[in-house]
């Protein structure tokens, strides 16, 4: 049944002109090892958007799509349906229409809970085809019920301290001075400030949460899709309370300000469990204060969803099968290599398989895996961890990051010994991971003898879907990218204009750029000559390795992102072959 359904929605797409023959093909035989509906799977590759989805399923099932809920929601029903039901199902009824309701729904295919729905509200049903997120923001918006939100919080307590602080500038320790901090951490509106910073963080989808301390106010960015947005200003005075708050949530000492505390909050929002990993530090003003936020249901993504284009996606697959030998990914911080990672233990786990983890820290936990927390403190490092693993007789291991020779020579003699280690190291490129561990005094041969495959990786803001439009760009930027202002793929590209979905940005959520370098004998000869990176690389290039800043003019000439942005995130420092 599923099966027919599929190739009826890939019919549909393919008239419409959604998708090409190719990329329905590959979606197809990606389904036979990943067991999702190909609608989805698209979705994944990033062939299409969830709109020309949902489009298709509507003429399939003869059930209407509408695109755009604002202006049509009736508050009063969604009141009448218990908010797991809409959770659970994804179903609200957001209008009525004389007797009738309509139901906004994700998916055509489970239409039963239907049946509840009109016991529920007494009258008939007619199913929306509509999107995930709209869905989302209708349970957000009337069932979180939060009467205000951040800033108007703090509105309010400025203008509640207003007539004493006037021109005043409570220094810190004068704050402290008068009232107990835990009482002040206490207090309502700082309680329900923290809750809405928070909470705004999450539906913006920031990966980050920063409260810095000024000399007259502490300022709130969030890091949403990589960049750091300036949300509000914290008063002054209330810049000791801000901080004690967080570090109650955090289980931190509220007394200590001298050194730097880590601590984690866990909590939940929507039903969605959120894991925060808070870090703070003094610094001249007070105290610095970063959360980072680890929403565990969706964390884990399949190797297809990181945005590997098919070539590197059929080797990766080969690689990560292999019985032993280094698999390394670099990259800088904040460049998705733990979720690579992650993808690849997803891959290979399987009840047949030890896998273990040193990291440090656990992001996220991942069932039938053993994952080691590094505690330095205690003794505890990446060293001393891995030596420990090999004795619990691994088939795969993970290290969070190799920083040192002995991690280096602990993760290659495991690799030596019949193991298959996944690594990351902090390199700007492939290449440049084959020069680190050198220089770390791993001796070429053992990096030759061990390692099979560094992958380089960048993450690069999607271009928002519902404000996409065409333009022409300027011949010298495209020379920049390395690409043929003469191409003719190059004649129109993409970029957002900026819309209420993407709060103006023009973006909306990220993909991956990728390097993927396959030793092979004459990578591996060069290396024993001591060639310096940019000499391995461009060999590697010659055996059709593609570059960072390749892939990314790949993928902004196929509309997933902006010229801008491979710009941003590339830095290379060699001239790049032009792509006719």
């Amino acid at each position: 049944m599923q099966v027919e359904q599929d190739r009826q929605l890939c019919e549909i797409l393919l008239n419409k002109g959604f998708v090409h023959p190719e990329q329905v093909q590959e979606a197809l035989d990606l389904q036979k090892i990943r067991p999702k509906r190909v609608g989805e799977i698209l979705l994944d590759l990033g062939y299409c958007e969830e709109e020309h989805v949902l489009q298709a399923l509507s003429e399939q099932f003869d059930i209407p799509f509408e695109p755009n809920l604002k202006g049509q929601i009736e508050s009063a029903l969604t009141t009448k349906v218990p908010i797991n039901f809409i959770r659970e199902y994804y179903m609200v009824p957001y209008r009525q229409n004389g007797a009738a309701f309509y139901v906004a729904v994700n998916d055509p295919v489970n239409l039963l809970p239907l049946d509840d729905l009109r016991l529920l509200l007494g009258g008939p049903v007619q199913p929306v085809l509509c999107r995930k997120a709209d869905i989302q923001n209708i349970i957000d918006t009337y069932f979180e019920q939060q009467g205000e939100n951040a800033a108007e919080m703090i509105d309010n307590i400025t203008m509640a301290n207003s007539d004493d602080d006037e021109g005043v500038v409570h220094t810190l320790d004068g704050a402290e001075s008068e009232r107990d901090l835990l009482d002040l951490a206490n207090e309502a509106p700082i309680i329900k400030l923290i809750n809405l910073v928070i909470t705004g963080a999450v539906k913006e989808r920031a990966s980050d949460i920063h409260i810095e301390p000024f000399e007259r106010d502490v300022r709130v960015r969030y890091r949403i899709d990589g960049i750091l947005y300036e949300k509000f200003q914290v008063p002054k005075s209330q810049q000791a309370a801000v901080v004690s708050r967080v570090k109650i949530m955090a289980n931190l000492n509220i007394a200590e300000h001298r050194v730097p505390q880590d601590g984690r909050i866990k909590i939940r929002l929507s039903g969605k469990e959120i894991d925060i990993r808070v870090s703070i530090i003094p610094i001249a003003h007070g105290e610095r204060i970063v959360m980072r936020i680890l929403e565990k249901g969706n964390f884990l993504f399949s190797l297809e969803q990181l945005g590997m284009d098919g070539r590197d996606h059929e080797i990766m697959d080969k690689l990560i099968c292999m019985s032993h030998g280094i698999i390394l990914v670099t990259g800088p911080t904040g460049s998705g290599k733990s979720t690579t990672l992650y993808a690849a233990l997803q891959k290979v786990n399987s009840p047949d398989k030890n896998i273990i983890t040193v990291e440090d820290p656990i992001e996220y936990l991942i069932p039938g895996i053993g994952q080691m927390q590094v505690r330095p403190k205690v003794g505890l490092t990446f060293a001393s961890g891995l030596r420990s693993i090999v004795r619990q007789d691994p088939d795969v291991i993970l290290v969070g990051e190799i920083r040192d020779h002995e991690t280096a020579e602990m993760a290659v003699q495991a690799s030596l010994t019949g193991h298959l280690v996944f690594a990351t190291l902090h390199t700007n490129d492939s290449s440049g991971a084959i020069t680190r561990l050198i220089n770390m005094g791993i001796e070429p041969f053992l990096v030759t003898s061990s390692t099979i495959a560094i992958q380089a990786q960048r993450l690069v803001r999607r271009i928002c879907s519902q404000c996409k439009e065409e333009y022409s760009p300027e011949r010298a930027s495209l020379q920049e990218v390395g690409i043929s202002p003469d191409s003719p793929r190059a004649k129109i590209l993409w970029r957002g204009k900026g819309c209420d979905k993407c709060s103006g940005r023009g973006y909306y959520g990220r993909t991956g750029i990728f390097e993927l370098l396959v030793m092979n004998p004459t990578i591996q000869d060069l290396v024993l000559r001591g060639s310096d990176s940019n000499v391995i690389k461009r060999e590697a290039r010659k055996f059709g390795m593609r570059t960072l800043r390749e892939d990314g003019a790949e993928k902004m000439m196929r509309g997933m992102t902006t010229l801008e942005e491979i710009l941003r995130v590339t830095r290379e420092d060699f001239e790049v072959e032009v792509i006719e």
